[in-house]
């Protein structure tokens, strides 16, 4: 394994950023991965290969089996093709999908994957399929045998044989802080659709059925998050599939939710949707504010982000606040940009765009919470029509440029901005912390302000407005652009937009569609 570089998709937090990304030189007659021949493969590069439907795996035992390797792919999806090269211990794979083969690389990037006790590496390849030649018969003969699930894991047997139903039922046990039903949305929703959601006590336990759009949502949400803990050392989640297969929900209250169905009555007696949004964030902000050493509500969103298999968990993650955003447009971005769309989920300290690598930024963030939060909701997303990179930094602090040194504007100091989301405690927008979604939710709109008006506005941030709603008193409203990309877009150009008379649009994610 002589001059194959370590490249772990963003777990090996310790070693330099750069040569953490250096190409893997794979040495193989005809099929070299990161394209790194010569001299290039001693440049230090901050990409990755993009995505794609082929993974590159490294570091293999030599014993390992071709059935192992294609376990390690079958839970995300169907594996189509395989392709090992045995003397340098290293293996391609092809899934069925490209969406497939981001879940299973996102899923590993916090969970080191193993065969036969070893870790094993794993990559994007710049190859989008495997061909492999016809002559190759035993190999297929091995993908059938495995997808028809004939395969010697009892592991990735019981997970297919089970994952037949969307509905997945959810006890959680050791529950020192309030679960609530929107907790659970926020947390799964990162695996697919969440359609519906009921919540129950059973035994003295908080137990949930969550049914997702589709079968294999729920089978990834169920390997990625059972047996995981929502905030530190409490609130574990068991997750098992239900024998339903679809949840009938006759009310949308704080115990039971249909999100495809937003009419439905709240129900007698129950408090609606935003009297309970209101109550829980009242009450959470207290309960947690009293127990000593209790996670804030951003560190317990970080934790719930954690939790949903996107962010490195507890003894893999770096201790700093600063992120390296790398694949950025250089022609585009400015600190500005990074500081808006950043600052939905912290608040930014400092921008620094790279002097000698402009399609690269480091930021700092008030604490670590935030920098795990910012990064699992922003890896891997569209900015500027490039998927943007967001890993933790080895760096503690993001340095200004010395007295009198002109950097370009490069380097910005946020510390005192005004438009920092979280600085008061207690702050609503503790609990209205989304991924980012085509569904833009805006407050602070003037009176006058219509809502043709407001079409015109995001229109001309160069999206497609596909739909409008103003809440009761019109001074917030849900816009949905086509795509997230447009509405991250949107956000960028249009929060704290001046609307005149002095009064600043806010603009955020929402969960909800119109």
């Amino acid at each position: 394994m002589d001059g194959i570089s370590d490249v772990a998709v963003g777990v090996k937090r310790g070693s330099d950023e750069l040569s953490m990304y250096n190409s893997p030189n794979t040495g193989m007659s005809g099929m070299s991965d990161g394209a790194s021949n010569g001299s290039d493969s001693k440049k230090l590069r901050v990409e990755e290969a993009p995505p794609s439907r082929v993974i590159h795996i490294r570091k293999l035992p030599n014993e390992a089996s071709e059935t192992e390797v294609i376990a390690l792919g079958l839970p995300f999806g169907k594996v189509t093709n395989i392709l090992t090269l045995k003397g340098k211990n290293q293996a391609f794979l092809e899934m069925g999908t490209e969406e497939a083969a981001i879940t299973m690389v996102n899923y590993y990037t916090t969970v080191t994957p193993h065969i036969r006790n070893a870790p094993v590496f794993i990559q994007y390849s710049n190859h989008k399929e495997l061909k492999t030649d016809a002559t190759n018969q035993r190999t297929q003969a091995v993908l059938q045998a495995v997808s028809a699930v004939q395969s010697p894991s009892s592991d990735v047997q019981d997970i297919l044989a089970a994952a037949s139903s969307p509905v997945l039922r959810i006890i959680i046990d050791n529950m020192f802080y309030p679960v609530t039903l929107d907790v659970l949305q926020q947390i799964f929703s990162k695996f697919g659709t969440v359609m519906k959601i009921i919540t129950f006590t059973k035994n003295n336990q908080f137990q949930a059925l969550l049914q997702f759009s589709d079968p294999t949502n729920a089978h990834q949400a169920k390997l990625a998050l059972d047996g995981q803990n929502i905030y530190n050392s409490c609130c574990t989640l068991r997750i098992d599939f239900s024998k339903l297969v679809n949840l009938n929900v006759k009310y949308n209250n704080d115990k039971s939710r249909d999100y495809t169905r937003p009419e439905l009555p709240a129900g007698d007696g129950q408090p609606s949707l935003d009297h309970t949004v209101a109550a829980f964030s009242k009450d959470s902000n207290s309960l947690l504010g009293k127990i000593p050493g209790a996670l804030n509500p951003l560190s317990a969103a970080a934790a719930a982000a954690a939790a949903a298999g996107r962010v490195a968990l507890a003894g893999q993650a770096g201790s700093s606040g600063v992120l390296l955003v790398s694949n950025l447009n250089e022609e585009m971005v400015t600190p500005q940009s990074l500081f808006t769309l950043f600052g939905v989920y912290g608040d930014v300290q400092r921008v620094k765009i790279l002097y000698n690598k402009k399609d690269s930024a480091l930021i700092q963030m008030s604490d670590t919470n935030q920098a795990q939060l910012a990064m699992s909701h922003l890896n891997g997303q569209k900015m500027y029509g490039k998927i943007i990179r967001v890993t933790l930094s080895k760096h503690q602090t993001v340095a200004l440029p010395r007295d009198g040194l002109d950097d370009q504007g490069l380097t910005k100091d946020y510390a005192n901005s005004p438009l920092h989301r979280f600085k008061k405690p207690g702050s609503k927008n503790f609990q209205n912390i989304f991924p980012p979604s085509a569904t833009l939710h805006l407050s602070n709109v003037p009176q006058d302000v219509t809502e043709e008006d407001l079409r015109l506005l995001f229109s001309n941030a160069g999206g497609t407005v596909k739909a409008f709603k103003f809440f009761q008193d019109r001074k917030m409203a849900l816009i949905q652009m086509s795509t997230v990309e447009e509405a991250i877009q949107a956000l960028i150009d249009l929060h704290n937009y001046n609307m005149g008379a002095n009064q600043h649009l806010r603009v955020s994610f929402s969960k909800s569609t119109i």
